[in-house]
């Protein structure tokens, strides 16, 4: 849904920001094609080079280009992209009306960004779900992988990040005219779409 709410098309170049391991990247790659171009971006050198290692064996495609950079100082032109994703990095980022504000820079006049995040539901039944989610599966799972600290950071970025009206609300401050936010998943998760006008 993410990548399909971009609404990436044939050709475009893209933007995929905190990209990970890769998924929305070649998610994107495949909408776009061969003539199109992903520029990548995450400040983790090591999950960079995972996405390229997924990259040469699962999906080869030249049209990703994988950069090293911090999504609060982008590396491109103004008005340069077609279309823009992201996927559970702007809960992470240290500012995040400075991220927004950097992809509405970047992108072209009438092109989108769809971002995909965690939230915390509204529902307190689905709320306390999640809790329990997380604290007995999520997080003793990742420990037995020796992974605690990467998933126990969770909980807590959840209670400071921004509800869906307000990434609305932070999104428009910084210029984009329009913005709706689609919770999903019974809101534990939400996809924030931006368009600059």
């Amino acid at each position: 849904m993410t990548v399909k709410w971009s609404e990436a098309k044939t050709g475009d170049t893209c933007l995929d920001l905190c990209c990970g391991s890769g998924d929305l990247a070649f998610r994107m790659a495949r909408r776009i094609g061969i003539s199109g171009k992903v520029y990548a971006i995450d400040f983790s050198p090591e999950l960079l080079e995972v996405a390229k290692q997924r990259s040469k064996i699962s999906y080869p495609t030249p049209s990703i280009t994988w950069l090293e950079a911090d999504v609060l100082q982008l590396p491109f032109d103004d008005c340069q992209f077609d279309a823009a994703t992201m996927g559970y990095g702007l809960r992470n980022v240290t500012d995040i009306s400075a991220c927004l504000k950097e992809l509405h820079r970047v992108l072209k006049t009438g092109a989108k960004g769809a971002i995909l995040d965690f939230h915390r539901p509204e529902n307190t039944m689905m709320r306390a779900f999640q809790q329990w989610y997380l604290d007995n599966l999520v997080v003793p799972t990742a420990s037995q992988m020796g992974l605690k600290e990467e998933y126990a950071y969770i909980n807590p970025s959840l209670e400071r990040f921004p509800s869906g009206r307000e990434q609305v609300k932070k999104a428009r401050e910084v210029g984009f005219a329009n913005a709706l936010h689609y919770p999903i998943a019974n809101g534990m998760m939400g996809v924030l779409v931006v368009t600059k006008n």
